[in-house]
């Protein structure tokens, strides 16, 4: 059986043909939020409607992180190693100090509640930055049914001041976000309010030298699907989760290829001994496979 579909010659590069799909762990609700801990050699993710982040190992299977986790859903890693998490039950998003400790980055703008921080990313010069749809607030499932107080924005926190900025305003439901590997572009994932038949795809936007944003044009439409979570390989080609698996495209917007899963995919990271490896989770399991390319985010300490 092939795990790979191949349409534009180049995405055989990307993949091994000896390297199968292996899913490592099932048995759970929705999953999400993966973040390599290389310095620890584990897999951290959310599983949303659980309430917990889990870990999982070679060596070990799986494990709790942490329980309640308030209904986490995306993380990443910052420039000193720290988990960043967004929060659905607080409406917050957070870092996890060294010893533990939790900080709150952000959890409100402008004297409002945030909705429930989805996805996050942290760039080159430490500022954060973060996805706020209303899907933890628009049910009981992944977090608690509650009034909507802002737009669904993208937010860039400064990393000196702590100052959080609405930086995109103009979309629906933002979700999954990625920088090119030299930060130049930013895609953005719009996938529609609930309940509604908003358009779903992805947006690219220019980075000037300052952080400020321009463009904004539809990049690529995920079919079948939507995009959700999202990352760019070293090449910078978007890899980005579709209800068939993940789908490789081209910084010209081409889809190259796409890694079949049987399991509609939420996130993807790229881990492992030489961040060749692809992290997946999908629904009710996570799966991994190794690639002949690696993930193109500038690695975070212990990453």
């Amino acid at each position: 059986m092939s795990f790979f579909e191949a349409e534009e010659p180049e995405f055989s590069t990307f993949v091994l043909g000896n390297a199968p799909l292996k899913k490592l762990a099932g048995g759970f609700d929705w999953v999400e939020g993966p973040v390599w801990f290389g310095d620890h050699d584990c897999l951290l993710f959310s599983d949303i409607p659980n309430n917990r982040m889990l870990r999982w190992s070679a060596t070990l299977g799986i494990t709790t992180f942490r329980e309640p986790s308030n209904f986490a859903n995306g993380n990443t890693r910052d420039r000193e190693g720290r988990l960043v998490t967004c929060e659905h039950g607080t409406r917050r998003v957070t870092r996890t100090e060294h010893d533990g400790s939790i900080t709150v980055i952000a959890d409100s703008y402008e004297g409002k509640r945030l909705n429930s921080p989805n996805d996050v990313v942290v760039t080159s010069d430490g500022a954060i930055w973060f996805t706020d749809p209303h899907y933890g607030i628009g049910s009981d499932y992944e977090g608690t049914r509650s009034e909507q107080e802002l737009p669904c924005n993208v937010y860039r926190v400064d990393p000196r001041s702590g100052h959080v900025r609405a930086v995109l305003t103009d979309f629906n439901c933002p979700n999954g976000l990625a920088f090119s590997p030299d930060e130049r572009r930013l895609y953005v994932a719009d996938t529609g309010r609930m309940f509604t038949d908003d358009p779903r795809h992805i947006r690219v936007f220019d980075v000037a030298a300052d952080w400020t944003l321009t463009g904004g044009d539809v990049f690529h439409i995920i079919s079948p699907g939507c995009a959700d979570g999202m990352r760019v390989d070293a090449a910078g080609n978007l890899w980005s989760s579709a209800g068939d698996g993940v789908h490789c495209i081209a910084p010209d917007g081409r889809r190259l290829g796409k890694i079949l899963v049987p399991e509609t995919v939420s996130n993807i990271c790229f881990g492992g001994r030489n961040r060749h490896r692809l992290f997946i989770t999908a629904t009710t399991s996570i799966y991994a496979v190794s690639l002949a390319i690696r993930g193109g985010t500038r690695p975070q300490a212990g990453a």
